[in-house]
C-alpha cells in the first residue's frame, strides 16, 4: 500500500542544517546588539577651523564698518565742495549760485544769507542749517576786512623808461618781477616786433598789480613805425601781419567784406565767429577803417 508524503515533511539532515543556520543567525544578532562595531571618529583639523573663524571675523568687521554711519562735522557754508554738496543733497544749480556769489568776493554771514543766495528748499535748510559754523568775524557786520589798494609811484612820461628797450634784469630789479615773468615780457615783445601801445602788456595775463607796477615805471616810447592798412582793402597776406589775426580769421574777414561790403567800424567784426571783440582796440593799432 502506497502512502502520499506531505509537502511539509523535511528530511532529518535538512532539519539539522536549518537548526544550525538559525543558531548562527541568533548568535550574530545577539553579538551585534551587545557588541556593536566601533565607528572610527574623524579627527578635526583645528588649524583649518581657526583659519576659517578668522575669515568669518574679518568679514563681520568689514560689514560692521560698512554699516557705520559717519557723523558730518560742523562746517563753514562758504566752503562747500562739490562732493560735500552732493552728499548733503544740494543740486548743481544751488551750488553754482553759491560759487558765483563767493567769486564776487562776498561772504555768507548767516543762515538767512545762505537761503537767499542758494534758494534751497526750507526742508533741506532745516536739515543742514544746524551743521553751519560761521567764523567769528562774519558775525560782526560792522567790522569788515578792508584791503588797501596798492599804490605805485606816479611818474611822468619823461621819467618813465622805454618798455621797448627795457631788459630782463631791469624788470626784475625795478619792478620786482619774477625771472620767468620778466623773460615772458621780453619774449612777447620780440615776437610782435615791439610794443605799439601800453595796452598790449595786457596780452600776457599778468597779475593786475604786476601790470600796473610795470606801467607805472615803463611805457612805450620807441614803437616801431607801422603803416596802417585799410581793413576794407587789405589782402589776406596783409591781415595776417597783424599779431591778433591768424590765417583763418584773415580769410573770414576778407570773405565777410566781399559778401557784405565794407565795414564801418571794428565792432562790426564781432559778427565774424572767429574774431574776438576783445582785440578790436589792439587791431586798431595796425589797421584803419577809412
Amino acid at each position: 500500500m502506497n502512502y502520499k508524503k506531505s509537502h511539509l515533511e523535511i528530511h532529518s539532515r535538512f532539519r539539522n542544517g536549518i537548526f544550525v543556520l538559525s543558531l548562527i543567525i541568533v548568535v550574530l544578532v545577539l553579538g551585534y546588539c551587545f557588541y556593536p562595531i566601533p565607528v572610527a571618529v574623524k579627527k578635526h583639523n583645528f588649524v583649518a577651523l581657526q583659519s576659517f573663524q578668522q575669515q568669518v571675523d574679518s568679514l563681520k568687521e568689514i560689514s560692521a564698518k560698512q554699516r557705520k554711519i559717519y557723523r558730518i562735522q560742523p562746517f563753514n557754508p562758504n566752503f562747500i565742495s562739490d562732493h560735500k554738496g552732493y552728499m548733503l543733497g544740494f543740486s548743481s544749480e544751488e551750488l553754482d549760485r553759491l560759487y558765483a556769489y563767493r567769486k564776487e568776493g562776498k561772504w555768507i554771514r548767516s543762515i538767512t544769507d545762505f537761503k537767499k543766495v542758494t534758494k534751497i528748499s526750507d526742508s533741506l535748510l532745516t536739515i543742514v542749517a544746524p551743521l553751519f559754523k560761521f567764523p567769528d568775524w562774519t558775525k560782526n557786520k560792522t567790522t569788515t576786512r578792508k584791503y588797501k589798494k596798492k599804490v605805485f609811484p606816479i611818474k611822468s612820461y619823461a621819467q618813465k623808461a622805454d618798455l621797448n628797450t627795457v631788459s630782463v634784469e631791469q624788470l626784475k630789479k625795478s619792478v620786482g618781477l619774477p625771472d620767468f615773468i620778466a623773460i615772458k615780457i621780453i619774449k612777447y615783445r620780440n615776437r610782435i616786433g615791439g610794443f605799439v601801445n601800453d595796452i598790449q602788456l595786457g596780452d600776457l595775463n599778468l597779475y593786475e598789480y604786476q601790470k600796473n607796477k610795470t606801467l607805472s615805471m615803463f611805457t612805450v616810447k620807441t614803437s616801431k613805425k607801422i603803416k596802417r592798412v585799410n581793413i576794407n582793402k587789405a589782402s589776406v597776406e596783409e591781415l595776417i601781419e597783424v599779431p591778433y589775426i591768424d590765417f583763418e580769421t584773415a580769410l573770414d574777414i576778407r570773405d565777410y567784406i566781399d559778401h557784405n561790403g565794407q565795414v564801418s567800424s571794428f565792432d562790426e567784426l564781432g559778427k565774424i565767429k572767429s574774431f574776438s571783440l576783445e582785440n578790436k582796440d589792439k587791431i586798431a593799432l595796425y589797421l584803419t577803417i577809412k
